[in-house]
């Protein structure tokens, strides 16, 4: 189970609102490695409003990766340039699955912060 970070108390329609003028929800990779075993995970699910920026909040999933990242043979440099990537390019777009959990729940206020 995710949870759902940087929503500040939105309710559901104010989130379809923001969604509507380029918000979006994403989730980050990062990838640690101890010489024989590398572990490539996601973040939680971040909202990113329209007016910010997903680089930003890609940043420290990108850090750890490029520390703790490369280690791993012979998986840990592949899964490292495959973190970065996604967290560079803004993180993987999760949005239509987010508000696709939301409109089967329907509108009940404020968003939950936690998705199956």
């Amino acid at each position: 189970m995710a949870a759902i970070k940087n929503l500040n108390g939105l309710s559901a329609e104010q989130v379809s609102r923001e969604i509507q003028r380029g918000g979006r929800f994403v989730m980050y990779q990062y990838t640690m490695s101890l010489v024989l075993v590398t572990l490539q995970r996601s973040s939680d699910i971040y909202f990113i409003p329209p007016h910010e920026n997903s680089f930003a909040k890609g940043l420290p999933f990108t850090l750890v990766t490029m520390a703790l990242g490369w280690w791993g043979l012979p998986w840990g440099p592949i899964k490292t340039l495959r973190s970065i990537a996604c967290n560079l390019s803004g993180g993987r777009d999760v949005t239509q699955e987010v508000m696709g959990l939301m409109d089967s729940f329907g509108d009940t206020g404020s968003v939950t912060r936690q998705v199956a």
